[in-house]
């Protein structure tokens, strides 16, 4: 597997993936390198000048305004990552804490945060040498950035917290030596360096936006499985339609559905019928998947300039630069504390605001997924809207035998599940004496978008599973389409037809897995001429 160069440039989504979840090694740019070099030299200038500067000799939040005596410089950043280890609950799992230390380290190597080379390298270690800081899920209010969850990450670099390596959890100073490093002794700014961005919630994003995509196409699959054994029409996905109304994703999840049913021996029987018109969740399929996908690009965008961000507080800057970004010197310039070559800007970065708004978005429009997908297993199931074709809740004996009848149950269960998910970023609690008067909940927001899309996969795997069975009904002259048949045969290869009442619960799981893991999408690629969108 290739290392992950981070630049604090060119980080994307997809290599935060390889850094989660396939243990991709990551190395840092020579560029960046020295941009991190020349940002330390600022700051070291910063504390030779003795000016008073927040973030080096200053306290913090609503202790701004205490001086720091130069002695005790590295004694405040310790003990701010020490005081502010206090989240609560679970550990977050091991891809979304990766995914928090290689955006972190992305951030810091852009340059503006002034922590030292050492401190980038001790971080790039743990990711490279297996080092897991155990990091409680809960406590960032996504300003000023995932602080709590921050802390408990980079204390470990001081030997203290806690740790997982080759499966076993140890005190920090012991996962430090297992992997062959020494506890760090923090410099000026450099703690809150470390703790001050949104590095939780843009990391859980960019895991977000690779599998949200990947559900999009699975609904599609799923949609286009259902949209022929109900013998509904393809039409509504005819371009011309899409034409007059040019949405990008509507348009991606049209072609998608005529690619799914290409060569479909299924719709071909049915071309020329005389039903006028099919129910909204077949066809309105490419406005409903559209949109959705449409919300998942919105946060996409929002994640690749997060990814390649400065995001923590304050930043510095070479004093001569923020002067060139305007016609002249200006007050902004001025009011800069620093020295004659380093300017330390007080800003506000570490807002989770642009991250929190789009991953509530995100929540709503995959809950809409669940629903239109809950509506197709519906219309498959139920005897008063089934075509004739169906047994009532595709069972050959309906009375004696229940069938998928209870699967649309949890189907409902699961939406009703993504329906009550809270909004996260419509809420604020004031903090820090009222100087955090207004807060993001971006990570709360990341948390409730990634269960929402764990429970739509599980949706969507009813539907697949409805789809299947279905199918077993359809006469055996008429063939299903190219993906939509390699979807079925994906099912079939993990779960049989029901020709029994049987417990429904692991071939539920088994399908919404294949979803999940990208096999259902692999499979249904490998029958196309082109990959799905």
């Amino acid at each position: 597997m290739s290392d992950i160069v981070l630049d604090g440039e060119s980080l994307t989504p997809a290599d935060v993936v390889a850094v989660a979840r396939e243990g991709a090694e990551v190395v840092v740019a020579d560029g960046a390198r020295e941009a991190v070099r020349a940002a330390r030299e600022r700051i070291e200038d910063v504390v030779e000048s003795d000016e008073a500067v927040y973030g080096v000799n200053t306290g913090f939040g609503e202790l701004v305004d205490e001086r720091i005596p130069r002695e005790e410089v590295a004694r405040l950043q310790t003990n701010l990552l020490r005081s502010h280890s206090a989240g609560s609950g679970e550990a977050l799992p091991t891809e979304a804490v990766r995914a928090m230390l290689v955006a972190r380290v992305n951030a810091l190597v852009k340059g503006y945060s002034g922590v030292r080379e050492l401190v980038v390298d001790h971080l790039t270690a743990l990711l490279n040498e297996g080092v897991h800081p155990v990091v409680p899920r809960t406590g960032s209010l996504g300003a000023s950035g995932d602080l709590a969850p921050l802390a408990h990450a980079t204390v470990v670099l001081l030997g203290e917290g806690e740790a997982e390596i080759e499966g076993e959890r140890l005190d920090g100073e012991a996962a430090l030596a297992r992997a062959g490093l020494e506890p760090l002794t923090l410099g000026a700014k450099e703690g809150l360096a470390l703790i001050n961005g949104t590095q939780l919630t843009v990391g859980l994003a960019a895991l977000l936006v690779v599998d949200t995509e990947r559900l999009v196409r699975a609904a599609d699959t799923a949609g286009a499985l259902t949209t022929e054994v109900t013998m509904s029409s393809t039409v509504p996905s005819h371009p011309a339609i899409q034409a007059v109304r040019p949405h990008e994703g509507q348009a991606a999840s049209a072609a998608n559905l005529r690619r799914l049913t290409a060569d479909s021996g299924i719709v071909d029987s049915h071309r020329n019928c005389d039903r006028v018109q099919d129910a909204y969740s077949t066809r309105c399929l490419p406005q409903v998947h559209g949109a959705v996908r449409d919300a998942v690009a919105h946060l996409r965008e929002a994640v690749e300039t997060e990814l390649n961000s400065a995001t923590d507080n304050p930043l510095v800057f070479q004093r001569s630069s923020i002067a060139d970004r305007t016609d002249r010197a200006t007050a902004a310039a001025d009011r800069a504390s620093g020295t004659d070559r380093a300017a330390v800007l007080s800003g506000g970065n570490f807002h989770g605001e642009p991250l929190a708004l789009r991953l509530d978005y995100l929540t709503s429009a995959l809950t809409e997924l669940a629903a239109i997908s809950e509506r197709r297993v519906d219309r498959m199931l139920n005897p008063n809207t089934q075509e004739p074709h169906l047994p009532p809740f595709l069972t050959s004996e309906p009375g004696l035998r229940s069938g998928y009848m209870i699967a649309q149950y949890t189907a409902a269960a699961l939406v009703n599940e993504c329906r009550s998910t809270g909004r996260p970023s419509t809420d604020n609690t004031p903090v820090s004496g009222n100087q955090e008067d207004h807060v993001s909940m971006s990570a709360a927001a990341a948390w409730g978008a990634r269960e929402t899309a764990d429970r739509v996969a599980r949706v969507l795997g009813v539907e697949l599973l409805c789809g299947a069975q279905a199918a077993e009904f359809v006469d055996d002259d008429l063939a299903p389409g190219r993906g939509s048949g390699a979807a079925y045969e994906a099912v079939r290869e993990r779960v049989p037809p029901l020709d029994e009442d049987r417990p429904l619960a692991d071939e539920m799981a088994a399908v919404a897995a294949l979803v999940t893991s990208g096999a259902l999408e692999d499979r249904v690629n490998a029958a196309l001429d082109e990959p799905l969108d």
